[in-house]
């Protein structure tokens, strides 16, 4: 349940506005399709789902993790994944859609958010997915070794990814969680200098072998503020089809790999949790 001075309803939109553990969240109906909504949480969008064609991603990020999630294993073949940080279960709900019997877990803080979430939007009975009301790291350190074909990390709070989810240490879970040719894949969001985006792809590489990047060319050159998503595993990445589908996109994105990736970091430093800070906050007008 929400807190004591909880403030839900429905106004003639049909919103719903309801204060949970990490702020205001607005669900907001889309007018162009039924069942749809964005999730807001302080005014900042947090994820978009349809629940009548959940294979639907509405956001530039989250389609680029689709595209992750589509090329982690032979397609329709089930899974087993870890999203760390839930939303509105987006990413789990496309999962269970294009990869039926697949087994997932959700590990996500805010409690009430996640009462919101299944009260208004609710998942498919027979989907596999347990959540979590944890924080991320502890939910991550109950998964067992090599569990894992996939663990995704999209948490926000107060728009900024919180410094313990930078670091090499926590990486190291990933993979300890990860099985053999499991793929790890992070929204990262970050503006000009992009500095923290240089040192998470760092950070990545003190751990996996094998990286890429996927992201808006202007986020890319330091032109704006934006989402970024970087894939690690210990096998090759499938670089060619995510090149091929990010360009596809309505709103195209570049696959960065190999030295012309190792070269952007500019000799940034891996994180470590001794050293390691929240990302920046993002500008006003991104919001806008």
């Amino acid at each position: 349940m929400g807190r004591s001075r909880n403030t839900r309803r429905r106004d003639a939109a049909e919103a719903v506005v309801e204060e949970v553990d990490g702020g205001l969240a607005q669900l907001i109906p889309d007018r162009d399709r039924a069942r749809a909504w964005t999730l807001l949480i302080d005014g900042a969008p947090q994820s978009y789902v349809d629940l009548d064609d959940p294979a639907h991603l509405g956001f530039e990020y989250q389609r680029r993790l689709g595209h992750i999630i589509d090329l982690a294993a032979p397609p329709g073949r089930p899974v087993h994944a870890v999203h760390l940080g839930g939303g509105a279960f987006t990413l789990a709900r496309y999962t269970a859609a294009t990869r039926p019997r697949s087994t997932q877990q959700i590990v996500e803080r805010d409690a009430a958010l996640v009462h919101l979430v299944r009260r208004a939007l609710p998942l498919d009975a027979n989907a596999r997915i347990r959540v979590r009301s944890t924080d991320a790291r502890e939910g991550l350190a109950k998964v067992p070794d090599g569990w894992a074909d996939l663990v995704i990390v999209d948490v926000f709070s107060g728009a900024r990814t919180p410094a313990h989810l930078t670091s090499v240490e926590f990486l190291a879970d990933i993979r300890r969680a990860l099985k053999s040719g499991g793929v790890y894949a992070a929204n990262v969001a970050d503006g000009p200098p992009l500095a923290h985006l240089r040192a998470q792809i760092s950070t990545a590489a003190a751990v996996f072998p094998e990286l890429a990047l996927l992201a808006d060319a202007a986020v890319l050159r330091g032109r704006r503020f934006g989402n970024a998503v970087l894939a690690a595993s210990d096998h090759p990445l499938p670089v060619a089809e995510l090149t091929r589908r990010a360009a596809s996109d309505p709103h195209p994105a570049r696959v960065e790999h190999g030295t012309v990736l190792t070269d952007f970091t500019g000799g940034a430093k891996a994180v470590t949790d001794a050293a390691a800070v929240a990302s920046p906050a993002p500008p006003p007008s991104v919001f806008r």
